[in-house]
């Protein structure tokens, strides 16, 4: 061998054992992050490294997340489209009980990595003398979180809030205009709830919401007036139906209260289908109910992906949505591509959910406009002051008495 070829070759092997312990480092350092245990972005070594480890798992485990609900399906293409994970969404309609009891019982491959819940049940994911049931994860935008919508070291944290209107079919008549209309004989057999108020949150919250407009709009804690209200519905009108976007649609159900993302959601589905549903605030007291919390199982399966769910849930972007997206996007690095999608924050306002980052955005100028026009009735009081306490008092006289109505 000449001696060029010699020094051509020696520079090809060491070119070589340069790539191989380049290569090797990086394995060594991305097998030293345990995408289980990280609290926030940088502990996963930065954007890049958590989109490229969720890129690897494929898979994101989602429960009771509809994707008619708030908008959750924008961002269920945008997020599978930008990463190639597959989204799985465990019992779409099932109640905010329903995830606390997944958690609890299910085995591994059968937990979700993220949960979306109502205050209703937020306690359940810390039992005193017990284990949490959720890890601790601060998202990059933790300080746009108000204090009063967040767990301080990180364990749970609301994400958006609705307010309940009354949606009903337009044959209905005469049209509903507030809580006390629903125990109207022209009614019978058609008023509903849209679950158990033991256990789904939107339920739990059309009896608060009954209750604002039966007299019970001073003491929160105190619903025994929508109980009351709910009782003289079933004494009149007869057992109370299930209130769906399917039942709306059938005309098994006619009316009820939902939340106003719903209504519009259901209301665009049925004018699709050939059915017109209407839905109104009511015209005396609307409450704008605490919002809906995220948190990341502590058993997730899909760690990383359980960890970048949130940070899209929680970006402010304004974006590209799935369509929007060029093959020029996809080969992005993980960073990049991240910043050029439409953000949860930014989906849940223009599909009429108050996102819980909304003060923040509004002040940072970013807050887009919703996708449907919402005036609220000039003589309707919002309500905005329910507390956790006051959800914890009401729960508990709910579970004593709605089986026996």
């Amino acid at each position: 061998m000449g001696i060029k070829k010699m020094k051509v070759s020696a520079i090809a092997i060491a070119g070589a054992l340069t790539i191989v312990s380049i290569s090797t480092s990086a394995q060594i350092a991305e097998a030293k992050v345990d995408f289980c245990k990280v609290t926030n972005l940088k502990a996963a070594g930065g954007m890049d490294a958590l989109v490229a480890a969720a890129k690897k798992e494929g898979n994101l485990n989602l429960i009771t997340t509809p994707r008619d609900w708030a908008g959750y399906g924008d961002m269920f293409d945008i997020y599978e489209k930008a990463f190639g994970v597959k989204i799985n969404v465990d019992n779409p309609d099932g109640s905010s009980q329903y995830e606390i009891d997944t958690m609890k019982t299910a085995p591994k491959s059968k937990q979700p990595d993220s949960i979306d819940i109502g205050p209703l049940v937020v306690t359940q994911l810390m039992p005193p003398g017990a284990l949490p049931l959720s890890a601790p994860y601060k998202v990059t935008g933790w300080n746009d979180i108000p204090a009063a919508a967040k767990d301080p070291n990180g364990y749970w944290y609301g994400n958006y809030a609705g307010r309940l209107a009354m949606v009903y079919t337009s044959d209905l008549s005469p049209a509903p205009t507030k809580a006390a209309d629903l125990k109207n004989p022209a009614y019978k057999g058609v008023v509903g709830i849209t679950g158990d108020p033991t256990s789904s949150n939107q339920a739990f919250m059309s009896v608060v919401a009954a209750s604002l407009g039966n007299g019970g709009n001073t003491n929160l804690s105190d619903v025994s007036p929508g109980l009351k209200l709910f009782k003289e519905i079933k004494a009149v009108n007869g057992a109370l139906v299930k209130v769906n976007g399917a039942n709306l649609v059938s005309g098994a159900a006619k009316v009820g209260f939902a939340w106003d993302f719903n209504s519009i959601g259901w209301t665009a589905a049925a004018a699709q289908a050939g059915i017109t549903l209407k839905w109104t605030y009511p015209s005396d007291f609307i409450l704008q109910a605490p919002p809906y919390i995220n948190a990341i199982n502590a058993k997730a399966p899909n760690c990383a992906n359980a960890r970048l769910w949130q940070e899209y849930v929680y970006s402010q972007n304004e974006g590209k949505v799935a369509s929007e997206l060029t093959d020029a996007d996809l080969k992005l690095p993980g960073s990049k591509l991240f910043a050029k999608l439409r953000g949860g924050q930014n989906i849940f306002q223009r599909n009429a959910a108050r996102p819980v980052m909304a003060d923040a955005m509004i002040k940072k100028a970013i807050f887009p406009t919703s996708q449907v026009a919402i005036t609220l009735p000039s003589t309707a009081k919002v309500i905005t002051t329910m507390t956790v306490s006051d959800i914890l008092s009401a729960r508990e006289q709910i579970i004593g008495s709605w089986a026996s109505l």
